[in-house]
């Protein structure tokens, strides 16, 4: 059987044991096979949003990547955040982390006052096979996040298995060690009975992937009771504005003004 290309690049790229090329799959048939299966376990992965009003889907996706590599692991998820997104869309929600399919006692949230404080408190995390998966958050260009210290992430992550993932808010894509990188953005939601907002919807493009093909634009949802992905980049239908699912901010009555409808976090 002829192997899909992406895959026949990650495999050459994968010069190392079986596990350290171990893949992710995001479930959606279409868009694991265009990955060659999905994204690295033990590697580092970015998730970039443009500006502030995106930083929820850049949150939001990668949790949900995290969610995908917890799948089949009894292990916490470490959240490493900086006081400045925790000024700008507020702090961890439970019910909009239990919404993405994670429980919140499995979650070790740690608070920091800068970029520096975060990578530190991520690589050390990384460095730990306990630790399922580790979420770092950036605001900003963030100096200390450079080439050397996305190595020093990344080489954490292998030595773990566990993947580290970076969502990093009002910065410009940097060369780094990452195997994969993503622009996310909210999309639109698939409307519900009664035209009630559907589930989390993210219009993601595929900046770089270690060994694959890259420069590939989608539109995918959330299943929450599936864990998984699915590809709505076809679909017509929706609402007028964008809905994403929110793991962070304040009570559930108030509505951030980039967001239509319910609010989770």
């Amino acid at each position: 059987m002829t192997q899909p290309l992406a895959s026949l690049r990650k495999s050459l790229a994968c010069a190392h044991p079986a596990a350290a090329c171990e893949t992710i799959a995001l479930g959606a048939p279409a868009l694991d096979r265009r990955l060659g299966g999905g994204i690295l376990r033990a590697a580092l992965h970015e998730a970039y949003a443009a500006t502030a009003a995106d930083a929820s889907a850049a949150t939001g996706f990668a949790l949900a990547l995290a969610r995908r590599a917890m799948a089949s692991a009894e292990k916490p998820l470490l959240w490493a955040r900086q006081e400045a997104l925790i000024a700008e869309s507020g702090a961890p929600y439970p019910p909009g982390l239990a919404d993405i399919g994670l429980n919140p006692a499995a979650v070790a949230f740690i608070r920091v006052r800068d970029a520096k404080e975060a990578l530190q408190a991520g690589a050390e995390a990384g460095r730990y096979a306990a630790v399922g998966a580790t979420l770092i958050e950036l605001f900003g260009e963030a100096r200390a996040y450079d080439l050397t210290a996305s190595r020093r992430l990344a080489l954490a992550a292998a030595a773990a298995g566990a993947p580290i993932f970076i969502a990093r808010v009002s910065a410009s894509p940097a060369p780094s060690a990452a195997a994969s990188r993503w622009l996310v953005r909210a999309a639109p939601s698939r409307a519900l009975a009664a035209n009630a907002p559907g589930s989390s919807v993210f219009a993601i493009f595929l900046l770089r992937q270690r060994g694959g093909a890259a420069g590939h634009a989608w539109r995918v949802e959330w299943n929450r009771d599936r864990g998984a992905f699915e590809d709505r980049t076809f679909d017509a239908p929706s609402l007028s504005r964008p809905v994403v699912s929110l793991p962070v901010g304040g009570a559930p009555d108030e509505v951030a003004p980039q967001t239509a409808g319910r609010k989770f976090g």
